[in-house]
C-alpha cells in the first residue's frame, strides 16, 4: 500500500499527540499533578525551573505593554480571591488574622510596583546618542516565607515578572498548599490573558533538597530569598546574584517631647498587624522616663492589655528558646492572637485584644529576640541619649527598620543617622515606611537590606544594559 507524504505527515501528528497526552496524563502518587505540571505545580524542582526557562524563551519576545497584561491580571487575581486566599493562609500556618491577609492581598495587589519602574534613560550630545534600557535575568529562584506566604508570591510575581523574568518557587514547606494554589490561579488568569504557561512555577513538596536544586541549577540566574537566615545563609554560598531579605528587630523610641496617644495608637496599629509577624513591626520600645506611666496608660487606652514585669518573664519563659547564642520564638507562639499568648499565662482576655505590652529591661529576651508575636516589651530609658544607644544595640545593626515618636526633628534627624535602617518613620507606625496603604510610595515584602536593595522593585530584578550610536540619531 503507497502513503502519500501528506497521510504520513497525520500518522506522525497523531502518534506525537498520543505520546503528549500520555505525558500530560500521566501522575505520581495519583496526586493529579502531571510530570508536566498542574498550571504550574511540579513534582519534581527540575521540572519546575526547566517550565520556567522554556516559558522564558517565548516570554522575554513580548513586548512591555503585554508584561503589563499579564501582571494586572496577577493583580486582578489576588482581589479576586483575597477572601479565600486569606483563610486557606492562617489554616495552613496557623498564624495572623484573616481579616489582616485579606489587606495584605490587597495590598500587595495595588501596591507593588510595576513596569513603570522600567523606563528608559538616555543622553544626547555631540557624541551621538546613549540609551540605558532594563533586561531580565532569566529565571529566578525564589524562596517565600511561611509568615505572609501569598502575599510575598504576588508581590514578587508582579514585579519579578514586570522586568521580564520567568519565576521559579520553592515555598516555605508550612505554606506549601496556599502558595500552589496562587501559582496555579496566577497562571490561569495570564493565560486567559495571553500569556504563555509557566511563567511561575513552584515545586508541590518543597524540602531543603529542593531549595539547594533550585539554587545550583544551571538555568536560575539570579536568587531571591524573602525567608530565615538560614536560607540566606545557604543562597550567598552560590556563585550566583542574590538579592536578599534579612532579619528585623525594629526599635521604637519616644522621648519627652511627643505625642503619647498618637505614639500608642501608631504603634498599635503597626505591631499588632497580622498579629507582629511582619519583619519590619515594632518588636521593642523604649520611653523616656518621665513620660513612662503615662505613655502606658494611653497604650491600655489603645485597647492592649498591660502585663506585670514577673508575667512578661513567664511569657519568655513559654514562648522563646535559646538557640546557641541567640532568642528565638517558638512555633507555638509565632503570630497568634494575644489571647493565645495570655491563656498561657492563664489569663483570659478577647480575642480582640491588639497586644499584650509590659515593662521589662532593656536586656530582656523579648528586647533582644525578633519575637514576631503580639506581646511587646516596654523599656524605660533616663534620657533621649539613653533610648538611642539602647535602640542601636536591639536593632543589632541589622538596618532594617525604625521609629522615633518626637517633636523634635533635630533629634529624629540625629537617630535616623545613628540607627542607619533602610527604613525608618518619625511619628509613625513602621509599617507606614513600606509605603502602599499606610504610607507613601511603592511597597515591597522583599526588603533586601542585607545585599542593599532596600524595599525591591522591578528594577532590582533587571539588568541594566547600554547602547550607543555614535555620531548619529541625535536630531536636535
Amino acid at each position: 500500500m503507497n502513503i502519500s507524504e501528506k497521510e504520513l505527515q497525520e500518522i506522525v501528528k497523531k502518534v506525537v499527540q498520543n505520546v503528549v497526552d500520555k505525558i500530560d496524563n500521566s501522575t505520581n502518587n495519583n496526586t493529579g499533578i502531571s510530570s508536566r505540571g498542574d498550571w504550574g505545580v511540579f513534582e519534581d524542582m527540575n521540572n519546575a525551573i526547566e517550565a520556567a526557562h522554556l516559558a522564558f524563551d517565548e516570554y522575554k519576545d513580548r513586548s512591555m505593554q503585554c508584561r503589563k497584561k499579564f501582571i494586572d491580571a496577577v493583580r486582578q487575581m489576588s482581589i479576586d480571591h483575597k477572601e479565600e486566599l486569606a483563610r486557606m493562609t492562617v489554616e495552613e500556618t496557623k498564624m495572623g488574622r484573616v481579616e489582616h491577609k485579606i489587606m495584605k492581598f490587597v495590598n500587595a495587589a495595588e501596591n507593588s510596583p510595576g513596569i513603570e519602574y522600567l523606563k528608559p534613560e538616555a543622553w544626547s550630545g555631540k557624541n551621538g546618542l546613549a540609551i540605558d534600557e532594563f533586561a531580565p535575568f532569566g529565571v529566578i529562584g525564589n524562596i517565600t516565607p511561611s509568615t505572609h506566604p501569598g502575599p510575598t508570591m504576588i508581590n514578587n510575581i508582579i514585579i519579578q515578572l514586570a522586568a521580564g523574568n520567568t519565576i521559579a518557587f520553592n515555598s516555605h514547606p508550612s505554606a506549601k498548599k496556599i502558595n500552589a494554589k496562587v501559582i496555579q490561579m496566577a497562571n490561569q488568569y495570564m493565560v486567559n490573558a495571553g500569556a504563555p504557561n509557566n511563567l511561575v512555577t513552584c515545586v508541590k513538596e518543597p524540602t531543603l533538597e529542593t531549595a539547594k536544586t533550585l539554587f545550583e541549577h544551571k538555568y536560575v540566574e539570579l536568587l531571591s530569598v524573602t525567608g530565615g537566615p538560614f536560607m540566606v545563609e545557604m543562597a550567598m554560598k552560590y556563585p550566583k546574584k542574590i538579592i536578599a531579605a534579612g532579619p528585623g528587630n525594629p526599635p521604637a523610641l519616644v522621648d519627652e517631647t511627643a505625642d503619647l496617644q498618637l505614639a500608642a495608637e501608631e504603634i498599635t496599629q503597626s505591631a499588632a498587624y497580622d498579629n507582629n509577624i511582619l519583619c519590619i513591626a515594632e518588636k521593642e520600645i523604649f520611653v523616656v522616663e518621665s513620660v513612662f506611666e503615662t505613655f502606658m496608660r494611653e497604650m491600655e487606652t489603645a485597647g492592649n492589655v498591660r502585663l506585670t514585669k514577673e508575667q512578661m518573664n513567664q511569657m519568655a519563659e513559654k514562648a522563646l528558646e535559646k538557640n546557641g547564642r541567640h532568642w528565638i520564638i517558638s512555633r507555638d507562639f509565632v503570630g497568634r492572637n494575644a489571647s493565645v499568648l495570655a491563656k498561657a499565662l492563664g489569663i483570659n482576655v478577647s480575642d480582640s485584644v491588639p497586644l499584650l505590652f509590659g515593662e521589662t529591661e532593656k536586656d530582656h529576651p523579648f528586647v533582644i529576640a525578633e519575637q514576631m508575636a503580639p506581646c511587646i516589651p516596654v523599656v524605660r530609658v533616663k534620657n533621649f541619649e539613653e533610648g538611642v544607644s539602647a535602640a542601636l544595640k536591639a536593632e543589632h545593626g541589622f538596618k532594617h527598620t525604625a521609629s522615633i515618636f518626637t517633636k523634635d526633628m533635630e533629634r529624629a534627624t540625629y537617630y535616623t543617622k545613628i540607627l542607619d535602617c533602610d527604613v525608618h518613620t518619625i511619628n509613625g507606625g513602621t509599617l507606614r515606611g513600606d509605603g502602599g496603604d499606610l504610607g507613601e510610595g511603592y511597597f515591597s515584602h522583599t526588603i533586601a537590606t542585607p545585599t542593599g536593595e532596600g524595599i525591591c522593585t522591578p528594577r532590582d530584578f533587571s539588568r541594566k544594559r547600554r547602547i550607543m550610536a555614535h555620531g548619529s540619531l541625535r536630531f536636535v
